[in-house]
């Protein structure tokens, strides 16, 4: 069986950002509403999104509070920037975080509701405004999924699941990525190639496309991610590790995510702040270690994707081997997690039951104990 989710239209070039005018104006914009966040800001991009505004004579507002793993505040923050600058549009530009708030933004917008009436899948009554995505980070696939994540309280994150969130247009311009640190550019490459990973090993709804996207995004980050983390400044790595991170959230919007996933949700809340990229990569090689007997030919087919030795036993020890060559934290407890915590993180871990459901092999408490105490050594 195939099901597909639609797609935006997707474009991928250097200066791609230079289109956004002309794709404004065909979606009847006049007025659009930037979602972003400080560090985008502190950076210069955002001054480059509005000069193309400029230079077509197109009037803005502009909402830069965006946080990490965004609360529900931010949210409703952003919607009551648009009202009250009267926009008809919004454009999402940054990391995911950004990307998730522009999505519930345009809808509410269009279509107010409460945000608590939404959580969950199908739930959200559309129409939204008209949206377009412009990822700054080569990692979340966000501006192609359904999907918008959000922080509610100190420690719960919740998902808003609709295929009403999918934006119109995908802009994606490498040379917005070229300064990236090396240290973000390895971990949002880790969390695409998560990703992509996690979608081929899924147990609901995989389906031959999802593997296709899957194995090329794979090929893609992996023969990339090296070049674009040692010099940030090759458009022809950041271009296909831009590519790869695309193709990997079109996978995985399509076969959901797992283990790796559900458990790294603790981590990024308020009491540890780990940034996403980054618990997925120290992750990931304990749960394809645990993963293996349930899906070793497809963890060889990742090893061979990424054109090591098609040994999925193997695997696991290169990915760390990878994280090392990318100047990652050697585990858990590099980034001062203490080994006190992981029950704590175990806890919370297991309420993720909507991706633990994904995950190819059943995660039990103990299970998960194991992979957290591997993965904190």
């Amino acid at each position: 069986m195939l099901s597909v989710l639609p797609l935006p239209e997707i474009i991928c070039r250097p200066g791609a950002l230079a289109d956004l005018a002309h794709r404004l104006r065909r979606l009847g914009s006049s007025r659009p509403l930037i979602i972003t966040d400080p560090g985008v800001q502190a950076a210069g991009l955002v001054d480059r999104l509005t000069q193309v505004l400029r230079d077509a004579n197109i009037s803005h507002a502009l909402f830069a509070k965006v946080e990490a793993d965004p609360p529900s505040h931010v949210v409703e923050a952003a919607v009551a920037s648009g009202r009250e600058h009267g926009v008809d549009s919004v454009i999402g530009f940054g990391g995911g975080s950004s990307l998730d708030v522009a999505k519930l933004a345009a809808l509410l917008l269009r279509s107010p509701q409460p945000l608590t009436a939404i959580f969950g899948h199908s739930k959200a009554v559309g129409p939204r405004l008209p949206l377009i995505q412009i990822p700054t980070t080569a990692g979340t696939g966000s501006e192609v999924t359904p999907t918008s994540v959000i922080s509610v309280g100190d420690f719960d994150k919740r998902g808003v699941i609709s295929r009403t969130l999918i934006c119109d247009d995908a802009l994606l311009d490498p040379e917005l990525t070229v300064g990236l640190p090396p240290s973000v550019t390895a971990a949002t490459g880790m969390d695409a190639l998560t990703h992509a990973i996690e979608a081929l090993t899924t147990r609901h709804l995989r389906n031959a496309m999802s593997d296709a996207l899957a194995i090329k995004a794979i090929a893609l980050i992996g023969g990339n991610i090296q070049r674009a983390v040692t010099d940030g400044h090759d458009i022809d790595a950041r271009m296909a590790m831009m590519e790869g991170a695309t193709m990997a959230g079109i996978a995985f919007a399509n076969a959901p995510v797992g283990a790796v996933h559900a458990l790294a949700h603790p981590l990024g809340d308020s009491r540890f702040k780990v940034p996403h990229g980054l618990a997925n990569a120290l992750l990931l090689p304990h749960v394809i270690s645990f993963n293996t007997p349930a899906a070793e030919q497809e963890y060889a087919r990742v090893s061979q994707a990424l054109g090591w030795n098609g040994d999925a036993h193997d695997l696991p020890q290169r990915l760390i081997q990878l994280n090392a060559i990318l100047k990652l934290p050697a585990g858990l407890q590099a980034i001062g997690i203490r080994e006190e915590d992981l029950p704590t993180l175990v806890d919370e871990g297991m309420k993720v039951d909507r991706l633990l459901a994904n995950n190819v092999r059943i995660v039990t408490r103990d299970d998960a104990a194991t992979i957290f105490q591997s993965a904190w050594r």
